[in-house]
């Protein structure tokens, strides 16, 4: 018989979703004649029941096409807006599935995706997800499809920044995306030659990194490329964040759950302007002129770069193929030049973030780059 399947596309947008959507599509229509179909917006979509019909027409010339077709949101199943409250979703997510005849639905996404296609999966629907975001954060596999695309955008920002630091003799700050990992910043500021690059996953004392920069003045070079991911934080604050995580997580009651959200939320928001605050910093204590680009959601958008157009594709035919076979319940990872079956208990809830001594931080320190530790 038949297999009906549907895509939804979760979380942030993502260069190579498109991609993604069409391996996917492609080799389920043409190479095994399943029926495809989107729905819109993600797990809204789903819950709204509306539908994209997902052809060899539509799925033509969408390759190259950054952002998504179907169009994403980051919705929750279990704690969606509707009707000014939150509300739990989840039985009129499985009343559509069903409704739709389907023998299988594929989620791309990231963290928060695996996570919510693990509640669809234990409410006995068949869940197959791709691994999709910039901050390639997603465990279990060697990457993501969108972090390489990101990676050449930051890397370039970067590149051109270096002659206006130059000719002006200052520090330039550069914002990277990544607020729990610092993949993106990492490499992005290893490609682009940063001087120093501060990370989420390694704290940093504010005067090793104004010295890094006075040591750089003292030798000749009068300006200096500092690549921070946004979650970067000094020491203390860093201390104060992860303890405040701490009691979150060991909350045994509501009461005390939700004092710890609070604390991490006032702490969120006094570290807001943290790039800003860093920049004027080590002006005051480098004699430096100091300047900050963030670079935004721009990492995020345009046409995908052929490694994530490859990967893409990849990931998303072995999708068809598994639900050739009817293997269910995993997230398509990427291990070498394999597209490896995970199964979402092993995903869902885990982050995959930079080691202290990873060998691209090793590497980094090998050519002089300062992490502020």
């Amino acid at each position: 018989m038949t297999k009906h399947i549907g895509i939804l596309t979760a979380g942030g947008d993502s260069p190579g979703l498109n991609a993604a959507i069409r391996g996917v599509g492609k080799a389920a229509q043409g190479h095994y004649g399943m029926q495809v179909i989107g729905f819109r917006d993600g797990f809204r979509g789903l819950v709204d029941n509306r539908t994209a019909r997902l052809d060899g027409g539509t799925l033509s010339g969408i390759l190259t096409t950054g952002g998504t077709i179907l169009g994403t949101s980051r919705d929750k199943p279990h704690r969606m807006l509707f009707g000014g409250k939150k509300q739990d979703m989840t039985d009129v997510i499985v009343e559509n599935y069903r409704a739709n005849h389907l023998d299988a639905l594929v989620c791309l996404g990231g963290g928060g995706t695996q996570k919510n296609a693990l509640q669809l999966m234990q409410k006995g629907l068949n869940i197959i997800t791709l691994p999709k975001t910039i901050d390639n954060d997603v465990a279990m596999t060697d990457t993501t499809f969108g972090f390489d695309t990101a990676l050449g955008i930051a890397t370039d920002a970067i590149d051109r920044l270096h002659s206006t630091a130059h000719s002006h003799h200052r520090i330039i700050v550069v914002e990277i995306m990544g607020h729990r990992a610092g993949w993106l910043a990492l490499g992005a500021g290893i490609a682009g030659g940063a001087d120093v690059i501060l990370l989420p996953e390694i704290p940093y004392d504010l005067e090793t990194v104004a010295e890094a920069i006075r040591k750089r003045v003292r030798s000749g070079k009068n300006f200096s490329i500092v690549a921070v991911a946004e979650g970067a934080l000094p020491t203390e604050q860093a201390l104060l964040t992860r303890a405040a995580e701490g009691r979150k997580a060991a909350a045994e009651s509501k009461k005390a759950r939700k004092r710890a959200k609070a604390e991490l939320a006032s702490l969120s928001i006094a570290n807001a302007n943290h790039t800003v605050w860093l920049s004027q910093k080590l002006e005051e204590m480098t004699g430096l002129e100091s300047r900050v680009t963030i670079l935004g959601h721009l990492q995020r958008g345009g046409t995908p770069s052929a490694a994530d157009r490859l990967l893409a594709t990849r990931l998303g035919t072995a999708c068809a193929d598994l639900i050739a076979e009817g293997r269910y319940g995993v997230m398509v990872a990427s291990r070498g030049e394999e597209a490896v079956p995970v199964p979402l208990e092993e995903v869902a809830g885990k982050k995959k973030l930079v080691p202290p001594d990873h060998p691209w931080v090793i590497s980094a320190k090998r050519v002089g780059t300062s992490f502020g530790d």
